[in-house]
Parts: C-alpha cells; sequence; structure tokens
C-alpha cells in the first residue's frame, strides 16, 4: 500500500510511557528577537544527520541574532516509552558540541491542554477512516506517495457519525476550503507550493498531531525561523497555513539535505557506528566532521562551534545529500 503523509495518521496505539516530569512552559510568545530552534524526538540516540541538522539549526540562529531554543517533541508516548532517558542522552550530545540554548527546554508531553485549547479555534471534524480507507478512497498518490484526505467523513449526518462512534474511536481532522494550496520561501529551496488538505490535528487514540503541535509550539515560543532536514518540505505549506489561522506569520525556512549511507538511503543503525557514543569521538573531533561535510573545516581538523559559526556562510551550504561512506565511520583518528 503507498504510504499515507507520515503526519497524517488518524490511527495510533495507546500510550504506555511513564509520565515525563519536565521544565515549566511559557504559553505566550516572548516579547523581543525572534528564534530559532531543533526539535528531536526522542526515539534514539542522535546520529550524524541528526547532529549535523542541530549544527545547522545553532549556526542559523546565532548567525541571525536570534535565541536558539530546544525542544523535546515527546507526544507519541508509544514510540518513546524510554523517552526521558533518550532525551537526556541527546541533549547532552548537544552540549558537548558546544551549542547552546536560551530559555527553558519544553517537552511537547507537558502541552496537551495549550494544543486542546489550540485545536478548540478550528473548524474540526470527527474521522472515522482507516489508514486503508484513505488509500482506498483517495487519487493517485503523487510522487511523494502522500495521498490527500478525500473528505471521507468531512460531511457525515449525525446520525452516521453517532454510529461510527460506538464502532472506533474518532481523530479530529481540520476543515481546510476545497482547493487550498500554500506556498512557502524557502532559504535553500526558494519558491515552494502544496496543497493543503483536511489534515489529522488528533489521532483516535487522542494523541495531538505533529502538525499542529509544532505550529503551535512554534508560534506560542516566538519561533520565527525553521530549520530542519527537507523530507520534511512537503509539510511547510500545511504548517505555515495552519499558523495563518492561528494568528500567526510564516516563519523563514531552510529545508537542508539529508545524511545518507554510500547506496543513497538515508543514514540509519544498519550502517554500522552513526551515533557520537559508536564513533567514539568527542565533540570537537565530531564538529570537525560535520564542519567538513558543510565546506567550513579541513579533513581531520578539531574545531569548536563557536569557530564554525565564523566561518558560517549559508549562501554557501551544499545543496546536496551528505554522502557518509563506511570508511568515514571507521576512521577514529
Amino acid at each position: 500500500m503507498p504510504p499515507l503523509n507520515p503526519d497524517d495518521d488518524p490511527d495510533g496505539d495507546p500510550a504506555t510511557a511513564d509520565q515525563v516530569q519536565a521544565p515549566p512552559y511559557r504559553a505566550e510568545a516572548p516579547i523581543g528577537r525572534g528564534a530559532g530552534r531543533y526539535a528531536p524526538s526522542p526515539t534514539s540516540d542522535l546520529h550524524l544527520g541528526n547532529l549535523r541538522t542541530g549544527l545547522l539549526a545553532w549556526l542559523f540562529a546565532r548567525s541571525t541574532d536570534r535565541d536558539f531554543l530546544l525542544r523535546v517533541e515527546d507526544l507519541d508516548q508509544a514510540r518513546v516509552a524510554a523517552a526521558p532517558e533518550v532525551a537526556l542522552r541527546q541533549l547532552a550530545d548537544l552540549a558537548a558540541l558546544g551549542l547552546d540554548h536560551d530559555r527553558d527546554i519544553w517537552w511537547q508531553s507537558e502541552r496537551n491542554p495549550v494544543y486542546a485549547q489550540a485545536a478548540g479555534r478550528l473548524p474540526t471534524y470527527e474521522c472515522f477512516c482507516t489508514r486503508r480507507d484513505i488509500a482506498e478512497a483517495s487519487q493517485a498518490p503523487h510522487d511523494d506517495g502522500y495521498r490527500p484526505y478525500p473528505g471521507t467523513c468531512r460531511n457525515l449526518s449525525e446520525d452516521e457519525r453517532a454510529r461510527r462512534r460506538r464502532e472506533r474511536p474518532a481523530a479530529l481532522r481540520v476543515r481546510v476550503p476545497s482547493g487550498t494550496v500554500c506556498t512557502v520561501q524557502d532559504r535553500l529551496h526558494g519558491e515552494f507550493s502544496g496543497p493543503v488538505d483536511d489534515f489529522v490535528l488528533r489521532r483516535n487514540d487522542g494523541t495531538w498531531a505533529y502538525n499542529l503541535a509544532v505550529v503551535v509550539d512554534d508560534l506560542a515560543s516566538g519561533v520565527d525561523q525553521v530549520i530542519r532536514g527537507d523530507d520534511l518540505l512537503s509539510s511547510a505549506p500545511r504548517q505555515a497555513w495552519l499558523a495563518g489561522q492561528l494568528g500567526g506569520k510564516q516563519p523563514v525556512y531552510a529545508h537542508v539535505p539529508l545524511v545518507v549511507n554510500a547506496e543513497g538511503r538515508r543514514l540509519a543503525k544498519r550502517d554500522g557506528a552513526v551515533t557520537m557514543r559508536e564513533l567514539g569521538v568527542d565533540g570537537g573531533r565530531m564538529l570537525g566532521l560535520l564542519g567538513g561535510s558543510l565546506g567550513i573545516a579541513a579533513p581531520g581538523e578539531r574545531v569548536s562551534a563557536e569557530v564554525l559559526l565564523r566561518r558560517f556562510d549559508p549562501d554557501a551550504l551544499p545543496r546536496t545529500p551528505w554522502v557518509v561512506e563506511p570508511g568515514l565511520l571507521t576512521d577514529r583518528n
């Protein structure tokens, strides 16, 4: 079955993890300069690709006189059962690289009431479709496998909704005017347009969806610069549209190339040692490796984040994926 948009899954398993104790959060956007952010999901330790994106987010923020914020995207508790431990290791790796941050770290699992409040401001409807229902009813997928929601549950009668509630828990979708297209400006990709369909705001297991949570958190924390992997570029039109519906503005986007293996597939555990711990390198050595991939460090050079910041030029960034050869991962000298 062709994949759905990864942010549009109406299904989910019940949460199983213990409640995470997190720093307090602010519900209002701070007054002052803007901010960039890095927001990993604590599913596993940060690998080379994650660390490179985190470094780029820090470099973009600091080079444009913005605050740099960290956020733990641990909403999907069924997938992040060990979230506190993994998140602490991720934060330790970022600290080892010298990527300092401003303000408190937000944990999304602590912000469910804020997401509910935001969803209450939007036109929504219940959706009882399964992934299979959507795949079978929707039009042919786009090149990236994305299938827009066909609107199956958009105009159900109250009697029909009541009947379906007895059969299956409902997800929550936002009601978007038919034919909506949103255009974003990306620092690396230029103008990018994409359709905005009735996407999921809350899964049928009660978990708030990524598209809602990330927009609400960015608006609340004053984030006006979003640096992330270019695999998320297709999500930008939906999120920019949603930001406008919630009274915000489109952020400055830069979707950066991914890190891939010799076969061109996204770097993963199957490729061997891919994290700082597995590679046995310290922050200076890792920064040299990452900086080399960006053209701002010499081969084998040990550098600091501040040195890379002085050398950073976003206009000179590579526009193609960083191909990590097996020898690179085994050479620890």
